[in-house]
């Protein structure tokens, strides 16, 4: 019996991904690092910033300016404003579903509140969105998992997790969660994605209802 349902929210919730790597990839450009799309979905996809920027640093081996997060976060939030949209057909379900729900997500507070006002999404969760500034470890660690079953006062195997990332499923392991992969954005598409062994797939909401039942 699944009482709690942990969403993710970038690249679950909404289709953010291929926005967030676009201003990635430009706003890098513009102090001499250069990555791509790949390495962006490797090495970012489910990260918290401050795990990307430290990354990319090492692995580049450049400072990166004081400005550059506070940069990447308003150019992004302004692509938000015109080119964001939910997941197709979560909405949908969500105004079927009985079951509580709340949002743990590697996203900034500023950021997941205005992505999820910004899609209409906010009505189904309320105050409970939890960010990954709220422990000490991100994901892959369980941390920000295990705080969230704690908060909603749910045992940890009561919940289901539905993540987009590598780090994500890893953290919901980690946490022994129930754990659901939900490869239907457009960050994900016909990529076949290599997902840890055990781990269920879906690409389409219309779906969820039926693999909820399985639990």
């Amino acid at each position: 019996m699944i009482d709690l349902i942990i969403f993710d929210c970038d690249g679950v919730l909404v289709d953010s991904e291929i926005i967030s790597a676009e201003v990635l990839i430009e706003e890098l450009r513009n102090v001499g690092i250069k990555i791509d799309r790949d390495y962006v979905r490797i090495h970012c996809l489910g990260r918290s910033f401050p795990t990307v920027a430290k990354a990319i640093r090492e692995s580049h081996r450049t400072p990166l300016p004081d400005d550059f997060e506070m940069r990447y976060r308003n150019t992004l939030l302004e692509r938000f404003e015109t080119r964001l949209r939910p997941t197709e057909g979560i909405a949908e379900m969500l105004e079927q579903l009985n079951i509580r729900r709340c949002v743990a997500t590697s996203s900034s507070p500023p950021r997941v509140a205005r992505t999820l006002e910004l899609t209409g999404l906010d009505k189904y969760f309320s105050e409970h969105v939890y960010t990954a500034s709220l422990v000490e470890r991100g994901k892959p660690a369980p941390d920000l998992f295990l705080h969230v079953a704690k908060e909603m006062g749910v045992p940890k195997e009561r919940i289901l997790v539905v993540e987009d990332s590598i780090p994500g499923i890893t953290a919901a392991k980690a946490a022994e969660m129930n754990v659901l992969a939900y490869t239907g954005a457009s960050h994900l598409r016909n990529l076949g994605i290599r997902l840890p062994d055990d781990t269920q797939s879906f690409d389409n909401w219309s779906d969820f209802a039926h693999l909820l039942r399985q639990f």
